[in-house]
């Protein structure tokens, strides 16, 4: 059973991504990452809830093991009485440190506590938090599990010529001016796959990734072949992520609706400056 996400859940937040992880969790688009804040401040400490309901339970859980980041984060159980057809399902929440406890009621877009970055990002990760849906029956507690995800949204796939200058960088990230959201706020967007669709995920720096709304089979842009679809998760080709002609270590691709929102390269190696103008390709390894 898949389950749809509805839209009053998803404009809560400027981002939202179903793919771009490295964990199992979000295998198949069983989870989704939802991004408060905007782009250019991934920092934010928000953390509004998806969902209204009861808190089932808080948990401390073990994160992997990374020197920038505690060993550390936080499991949130809310059974689930809205909006829409999430009522019944139990929600699974990560990536908060909870103000909330066992019986509080909570009302969708109330503050949960504050987000927390553990060993579960990458450093060039932005906070968000991660959220999956379970029946109450199933097991609550492991990581994989929860149901197929859905978006009850439109996501407008923005053709992208793979050029750009650089609007904003970090020490493993930099963005680009493009593609640009033709209005901001009105509604979601993303790379769009020559074929159709919006793609999904890290580009080849995650093990696979995704092609929302768009067409079974191989996946290109710009006419470099990325992988397969099939029917919406991508299996990416043995490919790396060029810029101007040098490899990088990829290419992020989610969903927004933000001003900022912009082609992000993950580039730890590889030196880029505010201003410069690059072109980005996706070549076999």
């Amino acid at each position: 059973m898949a389950v749809t996400l509805p839209e009053s859940m998803l404009t809560q937040y400027v981002r939202f991504s179903l793919y771009n992880s490295p964990y199992r969790a979000h295998d198949e688009g069983r989870a989704i990452d939802c991004y408060p804040g905007t782009l250019r401040d991934g920092r934010t400490t928000a953390a509004p809830s998806p969902v209204s309901g009861t808190v089932l339970e808080t948990r401390t859980v073990r994160a992997p093991s990374k020197p920038y980041a505690p060993a550390h984060d936080h499991l949130l159980l809310l059974a689930c009485d809205g909006p829409g057809d999430l009522e019944g399902l139990v929600a699974r929440i990560l990536h908060v440190d909870p103000a909330v406890s066992a019986g509080d009621r909570v009302a969708i877009g109330e503050e949960l506590g504050t987000l927390v970055r553990a060993g579960f990002f990458a450093p060039w990760v932005d906070n968000h938090l991660h959220v999956g849906f379970r029946e109450p029956t199933q097991n609550l507690h492991r990581a994989a599990g929860s149901l197929p995800l859905e978006v009850g949204v439109d996501v407008s796939p923005l053709s992208w010529d793979g050029t750009g200058t650089v609007v904003a960088t970090g020490e493993t990230y930099a963005v680009l001016d493009a593609p640009r959201h033709p209005d901001p706020g009105a509604g979601f967007v993303g790379i769009g796959a020559d074929g159709g669709g919006v793609l999904d995920g890290g580009v080849p720096h995650y093990d696979g990734g995704g092609l929302l709304a768009g067409p079974d089979g191989p996946v290109r842009l710009n006419g470099d072949r990325l992988g397969v679809a099939s029917p919406r998760t991508v299996t990416w080709d043995d490919v790396v992520v060029t810029v101007d002609g040098e490899p990088v270590t990829g290419l992020s691709t989610f969903c927004a609706r933000d001003a900022g929102f912009g082609a992000k390269l993950i580039c730890p190696d590889r030196s880029v400056s505010i201003g410069e103008d690059v072109r980005v390709r996706v070549e076999p390894a």
